[in-house]
Parts: structure tokens; C-alpha cells; sequence
């Protein structure tokens, strides 16, 4: 288990290397369009900086107002918070503030750049279906995404891409206004006019296509590990395996529930009433299907 925790690490480092590597080529295309070399890539770069920070500092403050989470006091949830408390002492971090969503359908997610600034959310549905080990099997979940600081790769990550994918219609836009179509006679012109087009053209349409793999490949990765973890924390497999069957049997849809934060989720929510996540949706889907994941815990 310990050397599948490693190769996850690994794994998703990779990634996030490759989501900056898509972006940097994206970058040094325009640079190269407009004959600035690098310049491009610098300023893809700062563009992706200056994204990612406003997302560290406020994203989980926006995730929380868009789910329409209310923090919840100890003396309305005693058991929720005995659960948090208890299993953040034995994480070794401080307990993140607890909330909850308005939702009939049972998910949880836990947000916060850091474990000092942490908060799980769970959605009513959930407190009224899980018992207190599946409950527990959870919160250590989110727990262990917490302590990886997973929230802040998937910010990076999720930011980089988009960054990327902003630019890639930037370069086609630019080029066809501005190349393509008008600069026919000038130095960019010519022979060199078609092949150029052609690789912007190209960068367009895999731009989104890459950057949806690079971000269902960290995020499927992420739930596995934490998946792990988490059970590491209870020291108790079957509460968590318990948790996902139930998730996986729930047909209730989310209507908060957006692509924006569907890989924050326990689940990935589905926005389908009286249906489970389609086949569509499992496709492109930020996490793992259930019955893998509860196959992997199995084992351990």
C-alpha cells in the first residue's frame, strides 16, 4: 500500500509537470507568432502565477458560497464534530471548520489552501444516511486530502490548464485577425502561412481535450491515495468501503452540483434526478468508479 502511495506521488508530480509543460508550449507558440521567442512563454507563465494566486487565496471561499454551505456549531452537530476533532488529532492537524450543505444526496468535500485554513464540508443526505464508522471512513477521506494539501493541486493544476486553454484561443484568434487573414504578404505570409495556421489550429482543438486528461489524471489519482490514507486514519477499511456503497447506490442529484468543483466531491455528483452518473458522465468523470476504489481497499 505504502509503495502505491509513492507511485501516486509520483505520478501526479508528472502531471503537474506535463500541465506546465502544455502551457509553456502554448506560451512560446505566440511568442513565436509574434516574434517575441520566450516573451510568450514568460507571460503565459505570469498569466498562470497571477491566476493561481488569486485562486490560493480566495478559491475556497467560492467554492463554499457556490455550494451554498452554513457552518455548523458543535452543539448542532456533536457527532460530526467529535468525529472531526478526534480524527484531525490523529492526523496531527488542526481541526478544520466544519459544514454543511443543503443537499439530500450523501458527498462531502474538504477545501482550504493549507490545513491551518482548512474546511470539510458534508451534505445533509450524508449525515442522515451514514452510520458513525461510515461517517468516520469520510471524514478521514477528506482528512487525508487535507493533509496532501490536495485542494492546492488541484488548484494549480486546474488553473495552469485553464490558463492554457484561454491561451490556445488566444494564438487562433490573433493569428486569423491578425496573421491569417492580413499579414498574407508580409514576412509571415506566403509558404510559411498555411503550416503556421495548421499548428495553432491544431494546439486549439487539443488544448481542451489535453487539459480535461491532464486534470481527470491528477484528480483520479488524488482520490485513490486519499482513499488510503484516510482508511490509515480510522484503521477501520470497511467504514469507508460501507460509505461508497452507499454513495455509489445513491440516485439523488446535487443541484449545486458544476464542473467547476465536481472533483472536489467524495463522488462525482450526479445532476440527473432518480438516475446514477451516466455513461457520459463516467467517462469524463474526476474520479475513479467506485467499484475500483472499494476494490483497491479491499486488498489492503
Amino acid at each position: 500500500m505504502y509503495e502505491q502511495i509513492a507511485a501516486n506521488k509520483r505520478r501526479t508530480f508528472l502531471l503537474i509537470v506535463g500541465a506546465v509543460v502544455f502551457l509553456g508550449a502554448i506560451g512560446y507558440a505566440i511568442g513565436v507568432f509574434w516574434g517575441t521567442g520566450p516573451i510568450g512563454l514568460i507571460i503565459a507563465l505570469v498569466v498562470a502565477g497571477a491566476l493561481s494566486v488569486g485562486s490560493f487565496l480566495y478559491g475556497d471561499k467560492l467554492v463554499l458560497a457556490s455550494t451554498r454551505a452554513r457552518e455548523i456549531s458543535a452543539e448542532e452537530a456533536p457527532r460530526l464534530h467529535n468525529i472531526v476533532e478526534g480524527l484531525a488529532i490523529a492526523a496531527g492537524i488542526p481541526k478544520p471548520k466544519v459544514y454543511v450543505v443543503p443537499e439530500a444526496a450523501p458527498n462531502a468535500y474538504a477545501t482550504g489552501r493549507d490545513p491551518e485554513h482548512a474546511s470539510i464540508a458534508v451534505t445533509q443526505g450524508l449525515l442522515e444516511t451514514m452510520n458513525r464508522v461510515e461517517l468516520e471512513g469520510v471524514i478521514g477521506h477528506e482528512l487525508a486530502h487535507i493533509v496532501d494539501r490536495d485542494m492546492l493541486v488541484g488548484t494549480v493544476v486546474a488553473t495552469v490548464v485553464g490558463a492554457g486553454i484561454l491561451l490556445a484561443e488566444f494564438f487562433m484568434r490573433s493569428w486569423w485577425w491578425g496573421g491569417f487573414g492580413g499579414r498574407r504578404g508580409n514576412d509571415r505570409g506566403g509558404g510559411a502561412a498555411l503550416p503556421l495556421f495548421i499548428v495553432g489550429f491544431v494546439l486549439l482543438a487539443l488544448a481542451p481535450i489535453l487539459g480535461q486528461v491532464i486534470k481527470l489524471a491528477v484528480s483520479r489519482n488524488r482520490e485513490y491515495l486519499a482513499d488510503a490514507q484516510g482508511v490509515l486514519l480510522t484503521r477501520y477499511p470497511p467504514g469507508l468501503i460501507e460509505a461508497l456503497r452507499k454513495l455509489g447506490a445513491s440516485s439523488t442529484a446535487m443541484h449545486s452540483a458544476n464542473n467547476a468543483t465536481a472533483h472536489l466531491w467524495l463522488n462525482q455528483p450526479s445532476r440527473f434526478e432518480g438516475e446514477r452518473t451516466g455513461r457520459l458522465e463516467s467517462l469524463l468523470s474526476t474520479h475513479p468508479p467506485i467499484a475500483e476504489r472499494i476494490s483497491r481497499l479491499q486488498e489492503m
